[in-house]
């Protein structure tokens, strides 16, 4: 974690991320790609998310979620920053010569070799099936189908607890509480993501929330009542009302959203409790 000296009053109370980790090069030219913004609108045309847009440029970096190189080794040759995603991303080289980035667990090292295979030794980064992964152990970039890539235990500093094998499911403790089932033939990487002190990290100011493209958030208690459910009343007033409202008049807090029939709901055995 960088702390930054009270130099000014935005700069009072700022922090942010190391980078004396990573490697000074460039990002690998072929593993970048540009990705037009949504700025929060939907296939109409329409903002259906609110209080996004402009932004730093930035390319999308490549990731290889997956496992496309089975039981070949890979060195790592670099560690970088990615704008796109919360944690340091790494660039390997397999022995063909082909590069990939890959999500950089923390501990990993340039110079570090790693694997990707259904019986991998158990050391950070390499990638094996959760069946053969011992009780205890933590994982990262999980699969929830086989075959399907990681799409779970992606943040910086996350990662999920081995908690049992039964018969053809692994049972993983995730960053949430929640204890799921997982099929064993899924792929997971061991060890945990890097970056764990993003969760500490403080814009300091306005300016810095832009540049990352969000826009101001209004406090629906500060608008008039024809714009909000909370606005309204003489100064500062309360909202008024028995549970706080989306500016729609829906439910803002306590709300379940999960469908009670969701074909995956056999497979949580414990729900979250944060």
């Amino acid at each position: 974690m960088k702390i930054y000296k009270p130099t000014t009053a935005s700069r009072r109370g700022m922090t942010g991320i190391d980078f004396s980790q990573l490697t000074k090069k460039k990002a690998e030219k072929n593993l970048l790609k540009y990705i037009k913004r949504s700025v929060g609108r939907g296939n109409s045309g329409r903002i259906t998310v609110r209080h996004k847009g402009g932004g730093v440029k930035k390319l999308y970096r490549i990731i290889e979620f997956s496992q496309t190189k089975m039981d070949m080794p890979a060195k790592v040759i670099a560690l970088e920053y990615d704008p796109n995603r919360t944690a340091f991303i790494a660039l390997i080289e397999y022995t063909d010569k082909q590069k990939q980035y890959i999500i950089a667990p923390q501990g990993l090292k340039v110079n570090d070799e790693i694997i990707f295979s259904k019986k991998a030794p158990l050391t950070i980064g390499n990638r094996t099936q959760l069946k053969n992964v011992p009780v205890g152990s933590m994982v990262y970039n999980v699969e929830l189908e086989p075959g399907k890539g990681g799409k779970v235990v992606r943040g910086a500093g996350t990662a999920a607890q081995v908690l049992a094998q039964e018969e053809i499911y692994t049972n993983l403790k995730m960053p949430s509480t929640e204890i799921r089932k997982f099929n064993g033939e899924c792929f997971a990487s061991i060890g945990m993501v890097s970056n764990p002190e993003n969760r500490f990290y403080t814009l300091g100011k306005a300016g810095k929330s832009r540049l990352k493209g969000r826009r101001p958030h209004v406090r629906g208690s500060a608008m008039n009542p024809v714009d909000h459910p909370h606005g309204g009343g003489e100064g500062r007033q309360p909202i008024g009302l028995k549970y706080p409202k989306t500016p729609w008049g829906k439910h803002a807090l306590g709300v379940k959203t999960r469908k009670r029939k969701k074909w995956s709901n056999k497979l949580i055995i414990s729900r979250r409790t944060k």
